[in-house]
């Protein structure tokens, strides 16, 4: 597993981003409140054909999927990798 951070020259940016034996297994952008889907989150998911990708947020209670984004409250996806 490799934990990289992808931008592109037109700085098309996400925060994190997984593989596994080379292969896109998640990616995620971090906001502080922005529950509108991230266009560079989308862009990647669709580019590269991520099966997973993540929206987290501080605030919490929130978790919703949007067009196979999940946008989700920070504390609850952290609690996740435990």
């Amino acid at each position: 597993m490799n934990l990289n951070f992808l931008r592109n020259v037109d700085k098309k940016e996400v925060d994190f981003f997984v593989t596994v034996d080379n292969k896109p297994w998640f990616a995620v952008e971090v906001k502080i409140s922005d529950t509108s889907v991230s266009p560079h989150l989308h862009y990647y998911r669709e580019k590269l054909n991520i099966p997973y990708c993540y929206q987290l947020i501080k605030k919490s209670g929130v978790d919703r999927l949007i067009n196979g984004i999940r946008i989700v409250s920070a504390d609850r996806f952290l609690c996740g990798l435990i």
